[in-house]
């Protein structure tokens, strides 16, 4: 490696290899120094340390250099402007030679360090990135929709994409939850068919979907309304579970597709963004258990302690008012209060069973649930007419729960000659009586539990339907009837189908 050897092995090598005497001049030099500077033998040999990298790193050279002839080696990160004029970074290492050529005092080896800076930038970003993930997870004053807002900023800004949701699927529906998008095209709350969406396959395979290039990476996902329509062009989304099944979707995507595949890097990012979500999800569904959990144990030792006491103490005076006069009466109050202690447990057990999930869900006739129903609820003269059958899907039973304690609900209320009739919605179906109705002032507080205008009512009977409607995710209403009486309205219910409407049956 010398002007006078200059096929020597140092000339393969990639990194800069050049000695340098006493005063920093070079003095030999190899291959790569000749092409990253651009500059000749007869150029180099009056080149300088100072000459050869940028002069802003002149003093930190001259340290290293002074350092490196009294210690024996040292290192310094300098520029070197190339042949082209590109400012390269290189890291110098400077080694004493001690048994070198008598004008070369100095080795030195400059290997060229932009891709280990690159590394490092994208290891201090990545850093601050999950810095920023942790802090938007821990910050327990913000709402939960304003943390997954955050994060879905930050995928936005990782990913450069256009839009991040947060969506949940009920059936056949995508339900938009959180959206971050560049317009007000798409708004939380909005719901499309989950087969018109990338995320169908997301939920289908319940694995994270990775597509760079919608049209060339799942032609068959480009025949799809997103593609076609609304112009989704590349996507990352990652499933979201609760409770062991998928709730829905956390993904990104934009109308144009990534010249580059989504990096590990990326894909790790969204996927742990997503099971935070998860997490987070299951532990507010679990505290809402807890506290439905919490309320009914407090409205069944509410029942213990006052409603269940007040027939024991009928039955208690009744039976030693009968004891001393032999009066039938007595036995009649006494079996009055039996009764009512049965009603008061039949409906505290149904309140524990209305607070389970309901997993399991069916196409039912409506009209013969409601039928079956009125068959077991007392209803002596009065007359059910189902006026629009509908096939929904739900929970046989505890439909069947919910039409007894309307029906139940209405011959309390309305007498024993009332007509109750169920009838169709767009979405849903009603219940509607001609009884004495529900005053306005009262129609808040009917789905309280223990709340009740009748001498003989629990008070749960409405809060029974109440929680039997919000576990199959359904919406129940409270208006007054065609008849002046109380209509109860169910809307977001699954149907199935609609036939004809049936016979009214006495």
């Amino acid at each position: 490696m010398s002007r006078q050897s200059p096929n020597s092995v140092f000339d393969s090598l990639g990194d800069l290899v050049f000695t340098t005497d006493e005063r920093g001049t070079l003095v030999t030099w190899n291959d790569a120094v000749r092409g990253a500077t651009g500059l000749d033998d007869g150029e180099l040999r009056k080149t300088t340390l100072s000459e050869l990298f940028e002069r802003v790193d002149g003093e930190a050279l001259d340290s290293a250099f002074e350092a490196a002839r009294e210690t024996g080696h040292e290192r310094v990160e300098a520029t070197l402007v190339t042949a082209e004029g590109t400012p390269s970074p290189y890291e110098v290492r400077f080694d004493r030679l001690d048994d070198g050529p008598t004008d070369a005092a100095v080795v030195g080896v400059g290997r060229e360090i932009t891709a280990r800076r690159a590394r490092e930038a994208e290891l201090t970003k990545r850093e601050s990135v999950l810095r920023e993930v942790y802090e938007i997870m821990a910050d327990r004053d913000q709402p939960f929709t304003e943390q997954v807002d955050r994060l879905l900023a930050l995928g936005q800004d990782v990913l450069g994409t256009g839009y991040g949701t947060l969506s949940s699927v009920a059936g056949d529906e995508y339900v938009f939850e959180v959206v971050r998008a560049p317009d007000d095209s798409l708004e939380a709350g909005e719901t499309i068919p989950l087969s018109a969406t990338n995320c169908e396959r997301t939920v289908a395979t319940e694995q994270t979907l990775v597509l760079a290039d919608i049209a060339r990476d799942a032609p068959d996902l480009a025949e799809r309304t997103g593609f076609t329509e609304w112009g989704i062009s590349c996507y990352l989304g990652a499933p979201v579970y609760v409770d062991e099944e998928v709730y829905g979707t956390f993904c990104f995507y934009d109308e144009t597709p990534r010249a580059e595949p989504f990096s590990e890097w990326e894909v790790t990012l969204v996927d742990l963004m997503s099971r935070w979500v998860s997490a987070e999800l299951e532990r507010r569904h679990t505290t809402d258990r807890l506290r439905r959990t919490n309320d009914q144990l407090e409205r069944f030792a509410a029942v213990v302690s006052h409603d269940l006491r007040n027939p024991m103490n009928v039955i208690e005076g009744s039976l030693e008012l009968a004891a001393d006069t032999g009066d039938e009466e007595h036995f009649e109050r006494c079996r009055r209060a039996l009764d009512r202690m049965d009603r008061l447990v039949d409906d505290l057990l149904s309140l524990a069973r209305t607070g389970e999930t309901i997993d399991d869900v069916a196409p039912v006739a409506l009209s013969t649930v409601a039928e079956r129903a009125w068959e077991t609820t007392g209803t002596d003269d009065a007359t059910l007419a189902v006026e629009a059958d509908l096939t929904v899907r739900a929970d046989e039973g505890r439909l069947r729960q919910l039409f007894e304690n309307l029906f139940r609900n209405a011959v309390e209320h309305g007498g024993p000659r009332v007509t109750v009739r169920v009838v169709a919605l767009d979405d849903g179906f009603a219940v509607a009586d001609d009884g004495s109705g529900i005053p306005p002032a009262e129609r808040e507080q009917v789905f309280e539990s223990g709340f009740s205008t009748a001498t003989e009512g629990t008070g749960f009977g409405l809060t029974i339907v109440s929680e039997v409607a919000e576990a199959h995710g359904w919406d129940v209403g409270l208006a007054e009837s065609a008849d002046g009486g109380a209509r109860f309205e169910f809307t977001g219910v699954d149907v199935v189908e609609e036939v004809e409407p049936g016979e009214p049956r006495t």
